[in-house]
């Protein structure tokens, strides 16, 4: 009976970690080009990490790809119109689906390719980067299959305090 009473106060304090509220965003310094600020995105199969991305308009950040899945991933950043693009490339060039191997070379027109970082497993790249000042971003991952699939995370635009 006193492992139980025991047990219980631990076992709520562990479902209470497990809230869906959503996250505070912490007070952010913007980035500039001289002292961009780091902003790490990470890609697990069919998820990214943070599942909302907070940045600033207007600010430099220094992102930093990770790829902690068993497959190929890419981080594009862009809105809808963006994202679609990239949909539509990625099941273009993989039908018929190709022989095992790199991902194939993909591409869109200048004006809707946002920005596309691809990683392969266990790969970090980085990249500096100025966030637009006005849009609805998201970050997606168009390996076929994946934004289908949840593979996406939007962007919050915060303000500095």
């Amino acid at each position: 009976m006193s492992v139980r009473r025991l047990a219980a106060p631990l076992i709520v304090a562990a479902l209470a970690g497990c809230s869906s509220a959503p996250v505070q965003t912490p007070p952010i310094t913007p980035g500039t080009s001289a002292a961009p600020r780091e902003v790490v995105i990470v890609a697990r199969d069919d998820r990214f990490s943070p599942a909302t991305l907070d940045l600033v308009p207007g600010e430099t950040v220094l992102l930093h790809v990770l790829n902690g899945g068993l497959e190929t991933h890419e981080a594009i950043i862009g809105d809808e119109a963006v994202q679609t693009a990239w949909e539509i490339a990625e099941a273009d060039a993989n039908d018929p689906p190709p022989p095992p191997g790199p991902t194939p070379a993909v591409t869109v027109a200048p004006a809707v390719a946002g920005l596309r970082i691809v990683v392969r497993s266990g790969e970090r790249l980085d990249m500096v980067w100025t966030v637009p000042t006005t849009a609805s971003l998201i970050v997606g991952c168009h390996i076929p299959g994946h934004y289908a699939r949840g593979m996406r995370s939007p962007v919050r635009f915060v303000t500095p305090p």
